[in-house]
């Protein structure tokens, strides 16, 4: 009598993707995407916003209507999904495509722990089929090297402290602190931004602070090789003695598997704005209507006249990034995220508001 047996499908890896707002996450991906041509990528966005922009500042995939559950088609094969608390949702229906993905990456919310997130992995439909590869944190090394957490603290704390799930002292330190602890992968980002001394002494405070055996990279402009990002095999859901957060226990409640949030002290606005002469000038309306009172983001696509591609903006802070995406339908409109009672007419003056909103 003989017996075959035939070995457990491999389960899929799972890429955390956290980091501050301004951090450089998307970036990251975008690249991450760029370079990962003949795996099939499912992308969950997690960010605050009444549209999913976030998906369309990956790769050129340039929908607005990227809402809530939906599921998109990227032109490079690759899955986007923008989801606000259902993420175990979003992954069964990952599950269920057939073909599966090759490769799941979870770009989380500036404001997200990670630990629940990673824990969220073991539920009983997801636990069968999937793994976490990695928790990669993604750390502002310029912010780090002048004794800062994030470029913009002032936005980060706002928005961590409408979150009614804590209350404590030093919200942004100590989720800092968090996203450390629950790191295999600590990526210092705009690298370029430093010289080598400044660079060392940004690793070696950070490297003081992680678990034994976590890799610290840098990159500058989201440039990392695929091999870095993919294939650690952490299994970081079954190894969570290490990763406690600080409130954990006391507000296990609130963190069963996903992350209660308030949105009530933030406005988010969709503006369809005008035409450009130029990429610069894009760029520098965008910094202009950041510096409005109570402008935490500004995101979406415009238009540059005579140029067939959109351009994809997202700004942070001081931070502007803008560039040209080739294969992309442009909508003409851009988010603006802010704090509630922001000047709304500010900003539509300063970005050409093409219609009254």
């Amino acid at each position: 009598m003989s017996f075959e047996f035939t070995a457990a499908p491999k389960k899929i890896p799972a890429v955390i993707i956290t980091g501050f707002l301004g951090a450089g996450k998307t970036t990251l991906v975008r690249n991450l995407l760029m370079k990962a041509k003949d795996k099939r990528i499912a992308l969950i966005v997690n960010e605050f916003g009444e549209m999913g922009f976030d998906g369309s500042l990956v790769n050129g995939c340039a929908d607005p209507e990227c809402a809530a559950d939906e599921v998109v088609e990227l032109a490079n094969g690759c899955i986007c999904c923008t989801v606000a608390d259902d993420f175990l949702p979003t992954m069964e229906m990952l599950l269920e495509r057939k073909p599966a993905p090759d490769v799941i990456v979870i770009e989380t919310s500036g404001l997200a722990l990670p630990q629940p997130l990673v824990r969220a992995f073991n539920w009983p439909s997801v636990k069968p089929r999937v793994t976490v590869d990695s928790v990669v944190t993604v750390v502002d090394a310029p912010a780090v090297a002048v004794g800062k957490v994030a470029s913009d603290e002032e936005a980060v704390a706002a928005q961590r402290a409408a979150d009614e799930a804590l209350d404590h002292e030093s919200p942004i330190e100590e989720l800092f602190t968090d996203q450390l602890t629950c790191a295999d992968l600590v990526v210092l980002s705009k690298a370029d931004l430093l010289d080598e001394a400044g660079l060392a002494a940004v690793r070696a405070s950070i490297g003081a602070r992680l678990r034994d055996g976590v890799e610290i990279v840098a990159a500058s402009h989201g440039e990392l090789a695929l091999d870095v990002l993919l294939g650690r095999d952490c299994g970081a859901e079954d190894d969570m003695a290490l990763r406690s957060a600080h409130h954990e226990t006391q507000h296990a409640h609130d963190h069963d598997h996903h992350h209660e949030h308030s949105h009530d002290d933030f406005e988010s606005i969709v503006l369809p704005v005008r035409s450009f002469a130029s990429l610069e000038e894009a760029k520098l309306q965008v910094e202009a209507a950041m510096k409005i009172s109570g402008i935490l983001r500004i995101k979406g696509s415009v238009v540059v006249e005579g140029k067939s591609a959109p351009v994809l903006v997202q700004a942070v802070g001081p931070r502007v990034e803008a560039w040209f995406a080739t294969g992309s339908e442009s909508h003409s409109k851009l988010v603006v995220i802010g704090l509630a009672g922001f000047d709304q007419g500010a900003a539509q003056a300063v970005l050409g508001v093409t219609e009254t909103v």
